[in-house]
């Protein structure tokens, strides 16, 4: 039998650190649990921070205070960690005192991609990372100010449909040929390119900010690399993220674009896991490793690695799976796209629904990409799982069931 460790340190109070750390108590852990946030905030719900930034409901908890307490949970909040020693198993924290752990969990996130050759430094050009950012966000556009939003990513696109919903001018500049080039299909990205646009939301791709327009302190547009200006008062940069692996780094844990970990969160270092948007894994049926940047995935790590530090068998990996809502677009997203993959349509009869199924050589469907289609959704994570091939002509004729189709799959894996 494992022999349970005394106490786990877990650095990062998102979806991932929270959930681990209600996850050990829930499944017996008697040691002591201590999570470090370097937010002043209690644990809270991120995605309401591109769809709600305007307005009170922006601040949801992911647990009332009292939950920490009842369940003995040691919450540090406002403290950053700023060393691990791993030789005395401690981290350092900027309050200036240490911790020491049997087992340290790393669920310190991402931080976002800061906009090239911009020196502006003020509340009108803006990330969209944490609580105060969208706080910040909604107060700039209070006062009318039209919007930019550099980067034509989920966030982005997310911000732009709350923004416009609410009469905002927003332009989205995009680098690449199309939005979302690197995480959606050609036909799902046309298909919200015009549903935006039709919205009054202006799309402009194959272009670049050079710099930002300011009169004095005030920022009165963006200049593109065509040589235009976009007039606006508020710029949202949401060009990516990169993992928050400093700490892992400093400390000489292995690390390549994230804290590269096992299939469990393992990292180099026995002692020291890494979950959520840091962490770069091994996922079933990919070659490479990867990092998936989003809640489903930080959540099912944070139950995996809470298995395996308590010595429990770990449920089967889930299908990744992502959501995004814009307007009145209810878009979810299971499984990993390659470039080899073909896209095949299916429409719901009499509904503004669509599906995009995504194809390997062989057939099998290994991503699927669904509007206001959410029984879609669920057949599509059900054949991912499989991994046999399915008849590509009737998957894109709504006449066929989807059910005769999962059915006819086989058993799954």
């Amino acid at each position: 039998m494992t022999t349970q460790p005394r106490s786990v340190v877990i650095i990062g109070a998102g979806h991932g650190g929270a959930g681990l750390a209600a996850q050990l108590r829930q499944s017996g852990f008697a040691g002591s649990v201590t999570m470090i946030g370097s937010e002043p905030h209690l644990p809270y719900h991120r995605p309401p921070l591109s769809k709600k930034f305007d307005g009170a409901g922006v601040e949801q908890l992911l647990r009332p205070a009292e939950f920490y307490a009842d369940m003995a949970i040691e919450l540090r909040t406002g403290v950053s960690a700023t060393a691990i020693d791993r030789e005395r198993t401690t981290v350092h924290l900027d309050d200036g005192n240490e911790i020491g752990y049997d087992i340290l969990v790393l669920a310190t996130g991402s931080k976002p991609r800061s906009l090239p050759g911009s020196t502006v430094d003020n509340d009108s050009v803006l990330t969209l990372r944490t609580l105060d950012d969208a706080r910040r966000l909604g107060a700039s556009l209070s006062h009318g100010n039209n919007l930019a939003i550099v980067g034509g990513g989920y966030v982005g696109m997310e911000v732009a449909a709350v923004a416009r919903s609410r009469g905002v001018g927003v332009t989205v500049i995009e680098r690449e040929d199309r939005i979302l080039a690197r995480v959606a299909s050609a036909e799902l990205s046309a298909l919200l390119t015009d549903y935006h646009r039709a919205r009054g939301t202006e799309v402009l791709s194959r272009r670049s900010v050079v710099g930002v327009r300011t009169a004095g302190t005030i920022v009165t547009g963006i200049r593109l690399t065509d040589g235009s200006v976009i007039d606006c008062g508020t710029v949202l940069v949401g060009i990516g993220a990169v993992p928050d692996q400093s700490l892992a780094v400093d400390a000489g844990l292995v690390c390549d674009d994230g804290v590269i970990t096992d299939g469990d969160g393992r990292t180099s270092d026995p002692s020291i896991f890494a979950i959520g948007d840091v962490a770069r894994r091994p996922l079933d049926g990919h070659d490479e490793l990867r990092r998936l940047e989003s809640i489903p995935a930080a959540t099912e790590q944070a139950a995996r690695a809470a298995a395996v530090i308590l010595g429990l068998e770990p449920h089967q990996h889930e299908v990744p799976w992502f959501w995004s809502d814009q307007f009145d677009l209810k878009l979810k997203i299971a499984g990993l796209s390659t470039p080899e993959a073909r896209v095949i349509t299916r429409r719901v009869p009499g509904k503004d629904a669509v599906s995009f199924f995504h194809l390997a050589p062989d057939d099998s469907v290994v991503a699927v990409e669904t509007i206001s289609a959410p029984a879609d959704f669920m057949a599509g994570k059900k054949l991912i799982n499989r991994r046999t091939p399915v008849n590509p002509t009737a998957l894109a004729d709504p006449a066929v069931p989807l059910k005769t189709i999962v059915a006819e799959s086989g058993v799954p894996a």
